[in-house]
Parts: C-alpha cells; structure tokens; sequence
C-alpha cells in the first residue's frame, strides 16, 4: 500500500503555475472599473436626440461629469435578435471594431416608436411582441417579450466607457489637463496603468490612454447560466461573487487546473441563460480581453417572521446579474431572445455562420456528410479543419468510406479532409 501511495501522480503539482498568468488584480482595466464604479454610473440618454432610420434608431448617451456624449444605436435583426452599439460619437480616432465574423447578409427589421411613459422610449420590432423601453434618466434599457421584462441593461449603472485621450505632453494647454476625464497624477497613472501597464518584464504602452468599456445586464427570472468558452469548469456558469471572474483571453496553456476560470484555449464571447419556458442569449462581440463576472440571486428567501425569530420562506423573483468588461473596442452586443434553446442556437448561427465543427464527422453518417459537404460548397464556408492529421470514425456509419471520400473529395475541401483526417 505504501509503495503504491508513493506511485500515485497528483494531478495538482503537475498544474501549470497560474503566477506567469495574469489573474483580477493584475489586469489595470479590471481595477479601474471597479475602483470607479463603487458608484453606479450617471449615464442619461438623451431622447430630443433621436432619429429613426430604415436600419436603426440612434441617440446620445451622456455621462453627466464628462459631459461628452456617446453614440448609442439599437437596431432589429430578422429573427429576434436586438443589437445594441455604444461607441463615441466625435472619437479621436476609429476605435476597433471587430470584422470577418458577422455574415454580410443580416436582415435588419424596421423598428417603430410606440408610445411611453414621459421620459421614455419604447422601440417594438416586426409583430411588436418584442420591445426595447428605453429609460432617459438615469440611462438603462428593458427587453419586454409579451408584457414580461426578461432582460434589463445598465439597471445596475455599470455602463463604463473610456474615450480616448491625446497624450499628456502633447496637451497643448492647461484647460486641457483639467478637463481630463482621467486622474493624471503619475502615483493614479502607475496604479491604474492608464497609459502604460506592466506585467513581468512586459509593457504595454498606451499612446492614446485607457479604453476599456463595460456593460451591466440583469436577466430575470434565471439562474442557470452556460457559455463563454473556454474554461475547466463545470457546465454551468457559477457567481463569481467570492473569486476571479471568468476570462476570456486566447492562451495556450499546458497542464490547466479544473475548477479554475482561467482562459486555457480560444474564447467565444457568447452566452446562454435558460430557465422554464425561455431561452437568452447574449453575444458581445468585442476581440479584446475581457472579464465577465457573474451574481445569482436565489429564487426564494429567508425572513424573520414578525411572530418570532421563526424563518420563514417568501418567494421572490430569481435574478442573475451578468457584467461584461473588455480591455478595448466598443460595445457591440447581440441579444438572442429565443425563446426556445433552438432559437437562440439558430439565432447566433444566423449572425455568425459558423459552420459545424468537422469533428462532429467522426460520429455522423454517410447521409449528413454528404449534406454538410453540398452545404459547404454552396455557401462557400471557410476549411476550418486544417492541417490536422489524427482523428477517428464509427466504423458502422462509414463502411463504405473509400466511396464516400471518391464521392466528395474531388469537389469539397471538408471532403478531402476526411480522406486526411479521418482515414
């Protein structure tokens, strides 16, 4: 027994050493956030400000000390999908937005005003069962399916959005310096990493200053939240309430931990929230790092009884809180209103067109190669197999492959990946 204890390999110290990782407390962006907003955000919208278009409705968000307004645009897209934009409206240069991944063929549906309370706007897409209440002051956004708020944006003022700045030493005089939107002391710059960040012995120099943004959205009535590869952690999103939020970074790393919201792979900005009867999704379509942290309110509570220290159980509506923070970019972000688990994967599929990954061939079967492969060349999709050489198959659903691949091979890529990666 002793002997066989000695053998025994723990999976722990063979973990890669997370220190040469960046973790919460190391990425400035994350601090600034929530440094400055211990304080919900004084964003107003400003509705004398609207202009309605064929694709769209746009108006000015303000931050009431910067007095710089932001542009905001919410658009329909055919299918039940809301996007909402927020980026500045004069910029001191173009801030990155992401290309190549939304498909260039998204049907926007006409978005028409419909009457609401004062200080308010409500925006209803195609049949009006869905609907955007757009409130002035302080700014936040209600998603309504049939009389029901399912999902609320900004209701916890976490609307956070850095402009872009000319370099101290060139600001030209000293009004400028005193309007800065930023602290500038060289103590606040080095602690914030507001123009320069530094991890180990890497720097990162920021010519125009920080840009990071950040968006608050407050989905009801769910607590089961999925998505946002990848991550060694279990299927359901967990509250982040008491540790690192999750991170969404590329990274190759060897030896990963389990349990652990570390990025280990590639990162897809996308996720899920079920609960009985719907399904949401949210797609934040922004390339740079970012964090997203999570806080689950339970469905039923516990309150003392005013007959004694008795608990008694009330029922309350469940709520899960979901903030999105990213280094860079603009807010760019998709909202898949189902409602059915179908839906929402269709829904993303429509704006992304991602095709179905070519491992799925390894347990499908001659028909749906065959429609997958005419799929592929009809729509002329990208060959995302590569050069991968390893792979298996289900003997019983390939038996004949040889024809198969003499079939598919002289007119498909996916069809000749097959012969490489699967044969």
């Amino acid at each position: 027994m002793e002997s066989a204890e000695k053998d025994e390999i723990s999976v722990e110290d063979e973990a890669v050493d997370k220190n040469i990782f960046k973790d919460c407390s190391k990425i400035a962006f994350y601090r600034r956030q929530k440094q400055l907003l211990s304080k919900k955000s004084t964003y107003r919208a400003l509705l004398d400000s609207v202009t309605t278009g064929k694709d769209s409705a746009r108006f000015q968000i303000i931050n009431e000390p910067a007095k710089v307004p932001l542009l905001a645009e919410v658009c329909g897209i055919e299918g039940n999908i809301f996007r909402l934009k927020i980026n500045e409206e004069i910029p001191l240069k173009p801030r990155y937005e992401v290309p190549d991944v939304l498909t260039s063929k998204l049907t926007t549906v006409r978005l028409t005003s419909c009457p609401g309370d004062t200080g308010s706007l409500v925006l209803a897409s195609g049949k009006g069962d869905l609907k955007c209440h757009i409130t002035a002051n302080p700014f936040k956004v209600n998603l309504v399916s049939e009389e029901e708020v399912v999902m609320s944006i900004n209701s916890l003022g976490q609307l956070y959005f850095e402009q872009l700045q000319i370099p101290p030493k060139q600001r030209a005089t000293k009004k400028n310096e005193e309007d800065a939107s930023v602290d500038t002391t060289q103590e606040n710059q080095e602690e914030l990493g507001l123009w320069e960040e530094k991890f180990e012995n890497f720097v990162d120099v920021k010519v125009n200053g920080p840009a990071s943004i950040g968006l608050d959205f407050s989905l009801h009535g769910f607590e089961h939240l999925y998505g946002i590869p990848q991550h060694a952690e279990s299927h359901q999103l967990k509250n982040t309430s008491d540790g690192d939020a999750y991170r969404l970074y590329n990274l190759d790393v060897y030896g990963y931990k389990i349990h652990d919201k570390m990025g280990i792979y590639g990162s897809v900005p996308y996720l899920l929230a079920h609960k009985l009867g719907r399904t949401l999704g949210i797609f934040w379509l922004n390339a740079s790092e970012t964090l997203v942290e999570i806080k689950t309110e339970p469905a039923v509570k516990y309150t003392l009884t005013q007959m004694g220290p008795v608990a008694a159980k009330q029922k309350v509506g469940s709520r899960t809180d979901v903030r999105w923070m990213s280094e860079s970019g603009i807010i760019d972000v998709f909202l898949l209103t189902g409602p059915t688990p179908s839906d929402v994967f269709k829904q993303y599929s429509y704006l992304t067109a991602v095709p179905l990954d070519m491992w799925g061939l390894c347990s499908s079967t001659r028909d749906l190669t065959h429609t997958l492969c005419s799929g592929s060349r009809e729509s002329q999709l990208p060959d995302h197999q590569g050069s991968c050489k390893s792979g298996f198959f289900k003997t019983k659903n390939f038996c004949k492959s040889k024809n198969i691949i003499k079939s598919e091979k002289p007119t498909c890529r996916m069809g000749e990946n097959i012969c490489k990666s699967y044969i």
